[in-house]
């Protein structure tokens, strides 16, 4: 009887034992379920990046090619949309801090890449410098803006920061902060030039008749654009992937390109 409680004994204790295991292994919740059983999708942006996500602020919405993707995203999820106000120096600590499930849009790098997860690309862009018109005959190309002296203003925080300091090194570079902008700088005359991607220096020369692209400054640090997500959650990466393959396929994305981009 001894040595059949001290089996038993045993028994339970290898039972308890594998029970937490069992417990350790068990694979936990995916964003998809908790986005779905929640109801909401947690959508970060800025609201300051023309015209992919612009915030109005007299009446707190958002429009843009960002913003309409992930409306639809949302829409495709069955799940409704909660805008989550972003900045782009705090992108990565509001994926890693959970204050939203995905990223509205942002241009890959691996900076970005070691700590978040990031989508297959949606869309592709690149980099220009924007002056002032009047001074098109001084800079006419990136050399001409690589001088000492010549200040360079850039958002904070953005990947126009460090392919400034790449592309500029003789160059002054000053990185600004919200709610101040690169190109609010060149139009106040406290800077010579901003970087900025093709995409909103199209939309700023529409706004501002009096800035321009040099005239022989070619496209630049083409990067994809993306969604970042928190990394770790494979069923969560796999479902935006499938999302993002799905509405390229449909000519989704390129509708958008055509609504907002002008591309034809």
């Amino acid at each position: 009887m001894k040595a059949f409680r001290i089996l038993v004994a045993l028994a339970a204790t290898g039972l308890a034992l594998f029970t937490a295991s069992s417990q350790a292994q068990a694979p936990a919740k995916s964003r998809l379920q908790t986005v779905l059983e929640r109801g909401t999708v947690r959508v970060g942006t800025t609201g300051d990046f023309n015209p992919m996500s612009i915030r109005d602020p007299a009446t707190n919405s958002y429009r843009g090619f960002d913003i309409e993707a992930m409306e639809q995203f949302a829409k495709d999820l069955g799940v409704k949309i909660e805008w989550v106000p972003a900045e782009w120096a705090t992108l990565v600590a509001g994926i890693t801090s959970n204050r939203y499930d995905i990223f509205s849009g942002a241009s890959l790098n691996m900076a970005r890449a070691n700590t978040v997860a990031f989508s297959d690309p949606y869309a592709e862009t690149g980099a220009v410098p924007v002056i002032r018109k009047a001074d098109a005959a001084k800079f006419a190309t990136w050399a001409d803006l690589n001088k000492p002296g010549v200040v360079i203003a850039v958002s904070l925080g953005t990947v126009f920061e460090e392919q400034a300091k790449a592309n500029f090194p003789q160059a002054t570079v000053r990185a600004v902060e919200k709610p101040s902008t690169g190109y609010q700088e060149v139009l106040a005359g406290r800077a010579v030039a901003t970087l900025t991607s093709n995409v909103e220096a199209a939309t700023l020369m529409q706004t501002h008749a009096v800035l321009g692209v040099p005239a022989r400054a070619e496209l630049r640090n083409k990067r994809p654009f993306a969604y970042p997500m928190p990394q770790g959650d494979p069923v969560w990466i796999t479902f935006v992937n499938n999302w993002v393959a799905l509405k390229k396929s449909e000519g989704f994305f390129n509708q958008l390109e055509t609504k907002w981009l002008g591309k034809q």
